[in-house]
């Protein structure tokens, strides 16, 4: 019997468990309160691609008439090889079985249908993939022919990382949800039913918590809380987590209350304590908490408590959770963007919120954004520890808004300090403090990529959007992290307000630059989306916006709206994904930018060496007082020597620097080698950091000129391999 189920609803992620439900557990662990967590997306998606499944649907698909569409056709004629190989792709997709990768790069082991039309373009890109990752990728074009099967014969709804998410985005009123869960329930909804059932009978909680992050997880979490309030009545439902976060703030919707019995707010913890002790009790405070009283919608918010700080929270817990049985898959063939699908990723926080917290495009006036915290890198790398030992995965992605760049430094000198091998990526802004030097030091703790907004890649509208960067800013950075062998991928923006053509043209020309200099490996077009609690949707006027406003009785988030220039940026969505795609693969960029549209646009105003132009720039010998020192390399092999000339003799230091790839040889005064020995040990990163102006001091104290020590060939030559000015 456990008090509280925790629940993530169909569908997230296939590789990895959506870390909502894993930080409440670990919150709740710090308060006695007994809890057991469920991703039912991943437990569903089991339950439905297997043998018995299919060949059940297969008849079903038949017995209806549904198979109409020539690939649907083609499909249910492959159907004995769909279930004589789906069992084992699924294996090998969580790595149960790799041995069979050899047979699913070959010609005739996969069924194929639409999705692998594709192969042909991707075929080159084969030759620079291992033979596990193609295989991977050929794999999912395979389940994903299979998903289409589903959709176009069984339930249109069905996706793999949402479901029936049309109706959770921008629902105002509640009732096409509402009648769709007057329906009855769907083959999906079945098996989540099924599932959900055991664990309700297995567990018998008190208190059922439904974390919805996503629009496409809102119809089966009202679909599972419809199910548990009609056979378990005594159970109280919950919902908390980004869709309420961000959708519900003006819920009015009585009808809602039907399914659920509390709606939170923000900050998950404090309000779940109250929730938990409410039910138990039968009264109490509540936060940020809706509920219904006297058949009205009331905001609860009469708790006087303050919510936990970051080191209170306690460590994100994975029990329960079927770790193994996650599915990797390669989408698309490039390396960057693989990784949301591909691998177990360990998720955390360096900070919560933004430390940034000024782009007009975003919710900044959200708690989650606005409340600025980060956690000490000490307490972080205790987190990844538990973490490694408890799931025996040493992989994490940091879902941060922004890393602040001084956190993931201190954090790359402590998982350094501790001798730790893991790997890791995270979201960032493009900011100058990602300097060379910083980003080698973050490759050497793990790091392997990093995603980032470049948004709308023209100096204007960056600055209208308050983003703090600039498009030369964002190159001279992309170039740093490449250069240290960290992927970069970047998210970008069309149809910002007030957005010209010429502008939507030339940002294609900057990413096109961009890619072809290959300092940017990956990355994603959205177009603008004007959404409620953001600046431009506070105050949409200054921005040039005409919102639509309508009346809200339930989700309010995106509005729609149009800009005051008349332009429809819809029609670029097409040309600028198609060229996108494209440039991450390495193709296309000697087409000239007509040729992925179907209408007419104008020439670029930018030269064609722009970014180019943006990398070029003067070493400038000047290190800041305050920089800290660190030496990451190894420590190196010495040799004496002593060097004659015109009749002096001087004895000298020959240094040998072992990297994993090379060697690195410098020669020193025998005295001042021996003093650089000294202090490489005292400036590795297992000691307090050391300033520049400490270490000079040091000098000085025995020798003459740091500066001229310092920036001598040797030393300069030195900071290419393992010395660091941070």
């Amino acid at each position: 019997m456990k008090d509280l189920l925790l629940i993530t609803p169909p569908f997230t992620q296939l590789n990895t468990p959506y870390p909502a439900t894993a930080y409440i557990k670990g919150f709740l662990n710090t308060k006695d309160i007994s809890s057991y967590q469920s991703d039912l997306g991943i437990e569903v998606i089991l339950s439905l691609f297997n043998k018995n499944k299919f060949q059940q649907l297969f008849a079903m698909a038949f017995e209806a008439d549904a198979i109409v569409t020539e690939n649907t056709q083609r499909i249910y004629a492959l159907r004995h090889e769909y279930l004589k190989t789906l069992d084992a792709v699924i294996l090998f997709l969580q790595g149960k079985n790799d041995t069979l990768a050899r047979q699913l790069c070959t010609d005739s082991f996969l069924p194929k249908a639409s999705r692998f039309q594709q192969l042909d373009d991707l075929e080159w890109a084969f030759g620079n993939m291992g033979t596990q990752d193609k295989a991977k990728h050929l794999a999912t074009l395979y389940l994903e022919d299979l998903s289409d099967f589903i959709v176009e014969c069984i339930d249109p709804n069905f996706g793999f990382s949402r479901y029936a998410e049309r109706l959770g985005r921008s629902a105002n009123t509640f009732d096409e949800l509402y009648g769709h869960l007057g329906n009855d329930p769907t083959f999906i909804d079945e098996l989540t039913l099924n599932i959900l059932k055991k664990q309700l009978e297995d567990h018998t909680p008190k208190l059922v918590c439904f974390s919805v992050p996503f629009p496409g997880n809102l119809y089966s979490a009202f679909r599972c809380a419809q199910f548990t309030k009609t056979n378990y009545p005594d159970v109280k439902i919950a919902m908390g987590g980004g869709f309420p976060n961000t959708e519900l703030r003006s819920l009015t919707d009585v009808r809602v209350f039907e399914f659920f019995d509390f709606i939170t707010l923000d900050d998950g913890e404090l309000p779940l304590e109250l929730v938990h002790q409410y039910v138990v009790h039968g009264e109490g405070e509540l936060k940020r908490a809706f509920v219904l009283e006297d058949g009205k919608v009331v905001y609860k918010n009469d708790s006087l408590r303050q919510d936990y700080k970051q080191q209170d929270v306690g460590k994100p817990d994975y029990a329960d959770l079927q770790l193994e049985n996650y599915i990797s898959v390669i989408e698309i063939a490039n390396p960057m963007h693989s990784l949301w699908s591909d691998g177990r990723w360990n998720k955390l926080t360096m900070a919560h919120g933004c430390y940034w917290g000024k782009c007009t495009f975003c919710d900044i006036s959200l708690d989650y954004i606005k409340i600025y915290e980060p956690v000490a890198a000490s307490m972080l790398v205790d987190r990844v520890e538990t973490l490694i030992a408890q799931t025996g995965e040493s992989g994490f992605h940091f879902v941060d808004e922004a890393a602040p760049p001084s956190l993931m430094k201190a954090f790359a000198l402590e998982v350094l300090k501790r001798n730790l091998t893991i790997t890791w990526w995270t979201n960032i802004r493009f900011e100058k403090n990602f300097t060379q030097d910083l980003c080698y030091l973050l490759k050497a703790s793990g790091c392997i990529a990093v995603s980032g907004g470049l948004e709308v890649a023209s100096d204007r509208l960056l600055n209208l959007i308050d983003k703090g960067v600039t498009v030369a800013q964002v190159a001279q950075v992309t170039r740093n992290f490449t250069e240290a062998n960290i992927m970069v991928h970047s998210y970008l923006m069309y149809g910002y307000p007030t957005q010209t053509v010429q502008e939507t043209v030339d940002s294609l020309e900057m990413v096109r630059q961009l890619f072809e200099l290959g300092i940017i490996q990956s990355g994603f077009w959205h177009q603008f989306a004007l959404t409620a609690h953001s600046p431009v949707g506070l105050d949409p006027e200054e921005y040039g916006v005409m919102p639509n406003l309508k009346d809200i009785s339930f989700a309010n988030n995106d509005i729609d709206f149009k800009d005051k220039t008349g332009i429809d940026h819809g029609i670029f969505s097409f040309g600028l994904k198609k060229s996108l795609f494209n440039f991450m693969h390495g193709i296309g960029f000697d087409m000239s930018l007509q040729e992925w549209f179907d209408f007419d646009i104008p020439q670029s105003t930018i030269s064609p060496d722009y970014i180019y132009d943006c990398l070029q720039h003067e070493v400038v010998l000047k290190t800041k007082p305050t920089a800290k020192i660190v030496f990451i390399g190894q420590m190196p092999l010495v040799q004496e020597q002593v060097k004659k000339k015109k009749g002096r003799s001087w004895e000298q230091l020959q240094l040998y620097f072992h990297s994993t790839s090379d060697v690195y040889e410098i020669t020193v005064d025998k005295e001042q080698g021996e003093w650089l020995l000294d202090n490489l040990e005292k400036i590795s990163p297992a000691n307090t950091p050391i300033t520049f102006a400490q270490l000079k001091k040091d000098f000085e104290m025995q020798f003459e000129d740091f500066e001229l020590f310092w920036y001598s060939k040797p030393i300069l030559g030195l900071q290419g391999h393992g010395l660091l000015v941070l």
